[in-house]
């Protein structure tokens, strides 16, 4: 038999996202939300139904990596792979496991998506890199020349703040982030849509352009993450796009382990 595919999952504050690759293609990617609750069987049932519909074998997976920043997402994730698809997954959890040096105090605090974001992003850009992660939290890691982790900035993330200002403030609704036609809002709604984008932006390029001046190199700004798309729309200094940098920095940290045992 045949078991060519890689499962990779990346479990997040928010989602749970899973993809599968043969060799180095992307074949799909599914997401759902992170609920700890959520036992191997409620995912077996609904991920297996979803490999179905496009026509590809669960008995195909040969192998499974996982990252993640919610510890207690790891153990049904991992009985998922070993009941389901017949493999024990890598786990990733640490700059060990992940295979780069991590240049900063303490190495083991830095999350795992930041770690494969860090490898994807030097495996497909040259040069010092700043890659700016649109997640739960909006984060900015410098990547050096050489791969390694150099540091990084951790801002909250758009809709985390979305939320905080629908619970606080009792007479604003609820808004979807998106790109108003004006900085000035002509209401309440487009006001805090433009608060939030243009905020946001301005929050971007006062970094991006803090970090390039501090680390003194000529940089490369790489965006990932669901609402990277919207944002490089609004600003000059995101240099290049790549929604899937964490699947694809799982599959390579998976590839160099492969190699590593041989």
């Amino acid at each position: 038999m045949n078991r060519d595919l890689l499962l990779v999952v990346d479990a997040g504050n928010t989602n749970v996202v899973f993809g599968l690759f043969d060799g180095p293609k992307l074949l799909n990617q599914w997401r759902t939300s992170t609920d700890l609750k959520r036992t191997a069987d409620e995912y077996g049932v609904w991920l297996t139904q979803l490999i179905a519909l496009d026509g590809l074998k669960t008995r195909d997976i040969g192998a499974a990596i996982l990252a993640t920043v919610v510890p207690q997402a790891a153990f049904p994730l991992i009985h998922l792979c070993e009941r389901y698809f017949g493999c024990t997954p890598l786990v990733i959890g640490n700059s060990e496991s992940v295979g780069i040096n991590v240049e900063v105090t303490n190495p083991i605090e830095v999350g795992a998506d930041r770690l494969v974001n860090a490898v994807a992003a030097h495996d497909h850009f040259p040069g010092w890199l700043i890659v700016i992660d649109f997640g739960t939290a909006t984060t900015f890691d410098v990547v050096r020349d050489d791969g390694a982790y150099f540091g990084g900035v951790i801002a909250p993330g758009v809709n985390l703040s979305l939320e905080a200002l629908d619970r606080a403030a009792a007479k604003l609704p609820r808004v979807s982030v998106a790109k108003p036609p004006t900085v000035v809002g002509s209401g309440t709604i487009t006001a805090m849509q433009s608060g939030v984008y243009w905020g946001y932006v301005g929050l971007i390029e006062g970094l991006v352009t803090r970090i390039k001046a501090e680390v003194n190199h000529d940089m490369r700004t790489i965006a990932t993450g669901g609402l990277a798309p919207l944002f490089k729309n609004g600003s000059d200094l995101i240099d290049e796009l790549e929604p899937d940098l964490t699947l694809l920095g799982l599959r390579l940290v998976y590839d160099r382990h492969v190699q590593a045992q041989k």
